[in-house]
């Protein structure tokens, strides 16, 4: 597949464009919020289950982060895989339709939110290998796979959401250089535009390598319209963001969670949040042009984003 057919082409813009001039607020976590709203994402589908079980329900939850002021939706796909699918009882060709309906959802959401007549986007999500296993793979990257086949495992999903009708490929979460590696080579390939989410602690990747090797990957590629970071915590939020616009020369994307710490003694958050206007600002003075939540952070977070983000720094960026 080398074509943009499946790419929604009804935006006054796309987002690449949108992001030459100012910020663009993105959602926060969808599984955060479901949970909120008493979904049972103890499966190892995790929120990808109710694509079969309780569709509404991600639809709903996508209309609430458009109305608390996102402009952009990430879709329900991050842990949709055929396997995971199979063990639901679910084909081969029925778990591919969950994946299409997870666009479908959102772009839904899209217009039927209120205000009506505000341009709003669709990130397809992709994440990574381990978060298919459900073992916290993704939070190592030890997969002891090869380039050649992370990119076997991920093309056919890869293929499927390029078709389904979003504006952009969200790969999010990668913990490690070869898995970001095999889905730039495979998103070259496709020829659409997708948007690069490491996650990182202490300034390097989840496996220990150096983030700036990945984000500089990166920012070789046309295709890729930002570079950036996500599900990391807030507080190393803008030394990566530097990071990333200096290493991509791209626009950055930052969606990190709110601070807060799981107490696995307790069972219970712990901590301050250190997410909020303040935090984003410095973010965009850095580089960053996507910016939103990840886990912790619902619609009063991002409704607060959305509402700073007039005030936020546009300086220029960067780019390729």
């Amino acid at each position: 597949m080398t074509s943009d057919r499946g790419f929604n082409d009804r935006a006054a813009c796309t987002l690449a464009d949108r992001l030459e001039h100012g910020p663009v607020v993105l959602d926060g976590g969808l599984a955060t919020l479901l949970e909120a709203h008493g979904h049972d994402l103890s499966s190892a589908l995790w929120s990808a289950r109710l694509l079969a079980d309780n569709p509404a329900a991600i639809s709903a939850a996508h209309r609430e982060y458009f109305q608390a002021g996102a402009q952009v939706a990430i879709t329900s796909s991050y842990q949709a895989s055929f396997q995971g699918f199979a063990e639901l009882g679910l084909s081969r060709a029925q778990a591919a339709e969950l994946l299409r309906r997870s666009v479908r959802l959102a772009r839904e959401a899209a217009e039927t939110a209120q205000p009506a007549g505000v341009q709003r986007w669709i990130a397809a999500s992709v994440g990574p290998y381990g978060a298919a296993l459900a073992d916290g793979s993704e939070y190592r990257g030890d997969y002891r796979l090869t380039v050649a086949q992370l990119r076997e495992w991920h093309r056919p999903r890869l293929e499927i959401l390029a078709d389904a009708g979003a504006d952009v490929l969200a790969l999010e979460t990668i913990p490690c250089l070869a898995e970001a590696e095999a889905l730039l080579e495979e998103v070259a390939a496709l020829e659409v535009p997708a948007w690069l989410s490491m996650t990182c602690a202490n300034g390097r990747t989840r496996a220990g390598e150096p983030a700036s090797e990945a984000f500089a990957m990166a920012g070789e590629l046309p295709r890729i319209v930002a570079v950036g970071v996500n599900c990391v915590d807030s507080v190393e939020a803008a030394d990566l963001v530097a990071a990333a616009a200096e290493s991509s020369r791209k626009p950055v994307v930052v969606y990190p969670n709110s601070g807060e710490t799981w107490d696995a003694r307790a069972r219970s958050w712990a901590g301050g949040r250190t997410f909020g206007p303040e935090h984003a600002a410095v973010w965009v003075g850095e580089g960053a042009r996507l910016v939103g939540g990840c886990c912790r952070v619902g619609p009063t977070a991002i409704r607060a984003l959305a509402r700073s983000a007039p005030g936020w720094p546009v300086g220029a960026v960067s780019s390729r």
